[in-house]
């Protein structure tokens, strides 16, 4: 009698289910979302070629700009955008950089800032102010301006070499973007090329240095994340569409996020010329005459 009982249980439930599911299930409509037709597959060698050629096309570079900073964020619980201002931005390998930006509308310096890939000085004339000092930040300051240093324009504007030594891992993933004309949503595949590098020279703890993230439709760099010695991302340098200039293929825009200390500053290429030759005096800066000096590290 029992067996005859479970069987019974057993075909109602059977019977019983599909409508009682039926009862809860609701379908609601979501964006489509499309991938593209085309998705490009590459090794981590074939990758950090990629990167290692873009990076010897480009012995030096000379820029007109124009610069849009942001400061602030969830932490400061406020953002304040300044008016866009023009400049100029002149970088020459290993690490020369000079960096000019302009005030609005009266066209005077804003501030000067030119480093010889260790060290750097930077004049600010309408506060006749002049800094110096490292090239990197190790002591963050509440003041941004101090916090904007050479290594950051040069790492962001130029993807630096991965060498044989570099350790690397690859990943993939998708992001989902609304395009320009919109009729689905379109699926974005991805590649990450993490660099790692060792905790301590002896240790087996592995910690990013950087990850370099790919577009898998074109195998070009979209964005490249560079993290501290904590692990955590210093700076995010975003790339924007890329223009041929006679061989050379560059950003049109690249976005200079530093979320640590929450501040971001885009950079709109307005004209740039490549590999021209320059004098070492464009990287050496004088600090005028009474001017107010301040170290920083």
């Amino acid at each position: 009698m029992t067996q005859w009982k479970t069987r019974g249980l057993a075909l109602a439930l059977s019977l019983g289910l599909p409508a009682l599911s039926g009862c809860f299930v609701h379908v609601r409509r979501v964006p489509k979302a499309e991938m593209p037709k085309t998705v490009l597959s590459a090794t981590p060698d074939q990758l950090t070629s990629l990167i290692n050629e873009r990076y010897e096309k480009i012995h030096s570079l000379t820029a007109q700009v124009t610069f849009q900073v942001t400061e602030g964020g969830e932490l400061k619980g406020k953002e304040k955008t300044i008016t866009p201002f023009s400049g100029y931005i002149v970088m020459q390998r290993p690490g020369d950089v000079r960096v000019i930006g302009y005030l609005p509308v009266v066209h005077m310096p804003a501030f000067d800032m030119a480093s010889n890939g260790q060290n750097f000085t930077m004049v600010i004339p309408p506060k006749s102010q002049a800094y110096t000092g490292t090239n990197k930040v190790t002591h963050p300051s509440k003041n941004p301006i101090e916090n904007m240093r050479p290594d950051i324009f040069f790492n962001s504007l130029l993807v630096q070499t991965i060498t044989a030594d570099d350790l690397r891992v690859l990943t993939s993933e998708t992001k989902t973007i609304v395009p320009a004309k919109p009729k689905h949503l379109l699926i974005v595949p991805l590649y990450d090329l993490t660099i790692l590098r060792r905790q301590s020279p002896t240790s087996n703890v592995l910690v990013p240095s950087r990850m370099i993230q790919f577009d898998r439709t074109t195998l070009q760099p979209t964005e490249e994340d560079i993290y501290d010695a904590q692990g955590s991302i210093e700076t995010q340098a975003i790339f924007g569409p890329l223009v041929n200039h006679d061989g050379i293929e560059f950003p049109s825009t690249i976005t200079i996020r530093r979320p640590l200390q929450e501040y971001q500053i885009l950079v709109t290429f307005q004209n740039i010329r490549f590999n021209l030759p320059l004098n070492e005096e464009e990287f050496h800066l004088k600090i005028p005459q009474g001017m107010k000096v301040k170290n920083l590290h």
